[in-house]
């Protein structure tokens, strides 16, 4: 490895770690935005990493290795991850990288991937006739970039490259329509506990895991595999998800696993459930699953015929129940507080991706734009 002499500096103007360094008659520039001693580690490692000549192999191509990753995510990850990664290689990345050796790869590569995607969808020949002609959207143009940045980072763990990518999303991809449970739907969840069973009314037994999936934003899959034993008091304990595939997984990403407060909404529901368990006579052990769904097939199910039931429309999915959640506490919450809520990591834009307008939000802006002249002029 050749040593470099040189520790990265702070640019204050651009806000970011810088180091140059020089090998064979090249000269490049890494940077860091991390604040502290941590982002002048993070340029020095990527400094440190390029002038590192011992690469394992680089005339293998970019799909072998693109394999060799994909299986190496079944030994650690949940099937549905492992499925995403191979179905965003094969739609995505690998049509544009995949015959290129690794050792050849650039960033421009990898960043043609995410814009011909943009524009094309999917780049996989057999389903291109099959693909919307809409744009990607932003959520999948910024999965298809994590992607790409996983990957290379198992190539560099394992000597297959040095790069460290710097990756894009067009500017004007934008966000794919969410639909969210309205103040009127919201107030038909929360006073609402029944369904119709062959034209009568019944109690609808996952009410509450409904009204505490809108109260906290958790996801589907956690709210599947909440146990009671995971609540202390008032405290909520994240430690696990079921899957679609009906795998017991630690959830989405390391920030999944996570604790938080009820408020009033939640603790009534929670609440309500365990009065529910033991009038049901269940044993409320610690390991008794809360809301007793058996998977998430059967609480989406059932969740689309209580608002069919309900005259809730337009219907929304349970993962727009989060989206919901994160609308209502948007301008209540700072950012940092609801990505620690949801479980969503320092680089996830929360707000950008997740809120939707709730009704009557305009007017309310437009009352306290009104106010706030007539103040200015008082």
């Amino acid at each position: 490895m050749k040593k470099r002499t040189n520790t990265a500096f702070w640019v204050e103007k651009e806000s970011r770690w810088c180091i140059a360094v020089q090998k064979n008659g090249t000269r490049k520039r890494f940077y860091s935005s991390t604040p502290g001693r941590t982002g002048q580690r993070e340029a020095n490692a990527k400094a440190d990493a390029w002038l590192d000549d011992s690469i394992r192999d680089g005339r293998k191509k970019v799909a072998t290795l693109y394999a060799e990753w994909v299986e190496e995510l079944k030994l650690t990850c949940g099937t549905s991850y492992v499925e995403q990664c191979k179905k965003y290689g094969d739609y995505y990345i690998l049509p544009v990288c995949g015959d290129i050796r690794i050792d050849e790869l650039t960033e421009g590569d990898l960043q043609k991937a995410i814009n011909m995607s943009f524009k094309k969808r999917c780049l996989k020949k057999e389903r291109q006739r099959r693909s919307s002609d809409k744009p990607l959207s932003r959520k999948t143009l910024m999965t298809i970039r994590s992607t790409e940045i996983s990957f290379l980072k198992w190539c560099r763990r394992n000597r297959y490259s040095t790069m460290f990518p710097e990756l894009s999303i067009p500017k004007n991809a934008r966000m794919g329509k969410k639909k969210i449970l309205q103040p009127t739907a919201l107030k038909v969840l929360f006073d609402v506990d029944t369904r119709l069973y062959y034209g009568k009314l019944v109690f609808d037994e996952y009410i509450y895991a409904y009204r505490f999936a809108v109260a906290t934003g958790v996801r589907p899959g956690e709210l599947v595999g909440l146990w009671y034993g995971d609540v202390k008091g008032n405290t909520v304990n994240l430690r696990r998800s079921i899957n679609r595939l009906d795998e017991e997984t630690t959830g989405k990403n390391e920030n999944a696993i996570r604790s938080f407060d009820m408020g009033e909404e939640a603790h009534e529901a929670y609440e309500a459930q365990v009065a529910l368990l033991k009038a049901s006579d269940i044993p409320l052990n610690y390991t008794t699953p809360l809301f007793q769904i058996p998977n998430q097939r059967a609480l989406f199910k059932r969740w689309k015929k209580y608002q069919k039931d309900n005259g809730i429309e337009p219907q929304v999915t349970l993962y727009e129940m989060r989206h919901t959640f994160v609308s209502v506490e948007s301008g209540v919450l700072t950012d940092s507080q609801l990505k620690m809520l949801v479980g969503h990591s320092k680089n996830m834009d929360t707000a950008g991706v997740y809120r939707h307008e709730l009704d009557g939000q305009r007017e309310d802006l437009a009352a306290a734009t009104t106010a706030a002249f007539k103040k200015a002029q008082a």
